[in-house]
């Protein structure tokens, strides 16, 4: 069901049985526009008879990305919703977890990691974008925890190796606008989607927020200090910019 707002309607269309997140923007113009963003694709549609216009939009998009799909192998990866199972393999970086997840009638989602397996309590009212969120923020967390540890000791080593700064905490969060960033008072804090990366370039990404301790913006001065650690971090960039798409929950 769509999600109305004063700005977009954010819904989803099915494309080669997957489900694909739309924002629906609902502007003053002559004719309908598709394209695709970072998390969904944008559809701009004319005003006047909404509904009908929003019906010949989603199909238009259907169509569109289909016949997009059959072009360009793996063009809808990037933003096509995933589904998880109970029986399911979750896999990130090196590690491996087995899902569980149960629809209870509940009125809020928990969640638990016994060993690999990771158990899910949904709560059986919610609806379908709801789930999906919880999901994904409980899949996060949980695995934050799992990996904190290793992070941690990557952190400190990178520090005590080449920076010798007052970290005073490292920190594992789902964020989407960025990979990772260095606050004033002395956290490194980093996107859980980065443990789907290889841990060269998690290093590489702890690397470029160690820096920033000694740089704070991105001056040839800051880059300077990243290639002193890492002559190939380019490399790293390259591959995050490539990949880094497939780097989710």
């Amino acid at each position: 069901m769509a999600k109305k707002s004063t700005k977009y309607i954010d819904t989803t269309v099915e494309v080669h049985g997957r489900k694909i997140p739309v924002r629906i923007h609902i502007e003053w113009r002559n004719s309908m526009r598709a394209s695709i963003g970072k998390r969904h694709v944008n559809l701009r549609v004319p005003r006047g008879i909404i509904k009908t216009n929003i019906d010949k939009g989603l199909e238009f998009v259907r169509q569109w990305l289909s016949g997009l799909s059959e072009e360009k192998a793996g063009v809808l990866d990037r933003i096509a919703i995933k589904s998880y199972q109970s029986g399911q393999l979750l896999h990130v970086g090196e590690r491996t977890y087995l899902l569980h997840i149960s629809y209870e009638n509940r009125a809020s989602h928990s969640a638990k990691m016994i060993g690999g397996d990771i158990y899910l309590r949904l709560a059986n009212n919610s609806s379908q974008e709801e789930l999906q969120r919880a999901i994904k923020t409980l899949l996060s967390r949980l695995v934050a925890k799992d990996f904190f540890v290793e992070i941690q000791n990557r952190v400190f080593y990178w520090n005590d190796r080449y920076f010798n700064q007052n970290v005073k905490g490292v920190r594992l969060k789902y964020t989407t606008s960025n990979w990772g960033s260095c606050s004033t008072k002395g956290n490194i804090n980093l996107s859980t989607r980065l443990l789907f990366a290889p841990k060269d370039v998690i290093d590489y990404v702890i690397v470029h927020e160690l820096s920033h301790f000694l740089e704070r913006n991105h001056s040839p001065a800051f880059w300077q200090v990243v290639a002193n650690v890492l002559p190939d971090y380019k490399e790293k960039e390259a591959w995050l910019k490539t990949n880094g798409h497939l780097c989710d929950f």
